[in-house]
């Protein structure tokens, strides 16, 4: 591989919210639901010449100024299972990824969540972010380019019944901000670089969805 660069981890224009999930990582037991939103270290396939891994620290600085992440059920804002800020929502990091603990309302639908986690109908946990700092490595002998995350911003947390790329919002919502993660990189050089994130970008990306979910409306048409 060649040389690396980074930036640093001020704000700048064209920062995107993504999401992403893995399988296997929640359980539900005591009142309490609790998994990994992220795993550390583990190079994901995002589409074929496009890697992405999540490494250790990336949420340290969010957690450490106190973000006031939600959990949701399947990053609906309409179903919110706790909050940080309230207490009824626990994250940190340790040797294995994000981890979080969160005390669900007795509202009934929160009440069938967990009996659904608990017959493993549902078994996959997500988060969603906007990078600060990301390390851009060029593999030019086995054809990819490796995003690394090294620095988020922490949206929320969420148990999810589909992974991304599966048709639904959620997947709409992580397939465009990976495409314009990577053909900013593109754009770039396509070389090795770091590049920063910012929150005002977070309504450029939901426009963006708006359009990839008309694009798609149209095509089964």
């Amino acid at each position: 591989m060649s040389d690396t660069q980074e930036n640093g981890r001020g704000a700048a224009q064209g920062a995107i919210r993504e999401v992403r999930a893995i399988e296997g990582e929640i359980r539900a037991a005591g009142g309490e639901i609790q998994g990994y939103a992220a795993v550390f270290n583990q190079v994901a396939e995002i589409w074929p010449g496009f890697r992405e891994v999540i490494r250790p620290g990336a949420f340290a600085r969010a957690i450490e100024e106190g973000a006031d992440v939600r959990a949701l059920f399947n990053h609906d804002p309409n179903f919110v299972l706790g909050r940080r800020g309230s207490g009824t929502l626990a994250v940190n990091e340790d040797e294995h990824g994000l981890r979080y603990v969160v005390q669900p309302p007795a509202a009934q639908w929160a009440v069938d969540l967990q009996e659904t986690i608990g017959r493993g109908d549902v078994n996959q946990s997500s988060f969603a972010f906007v990078a600060r700092l990301e390390r851009w490595t060029q593999d030019a002998e086995n054809g990819f380019s490796l995003r690394e995350l090294l620095d988020v911003d922490l949206i929320d947390v969420s148990p999810v019944t589909y992974p991304a790329y599966e048709g639904t919002s959620v997947g709409l919502r992580s397939a465009v901000g990976a495409r314009e993660a990577w053909e900013r990189h593109q754009a770039q050089g396509g070389g090795d670089q770091a590049v920063v994130g910012a929150e005002g970008a977070v309504e450029r990306a939901r426009s963006q969805e708006r359009i990839a979910v008309r694009r798609r409306r149209l095509g089964l048409l």
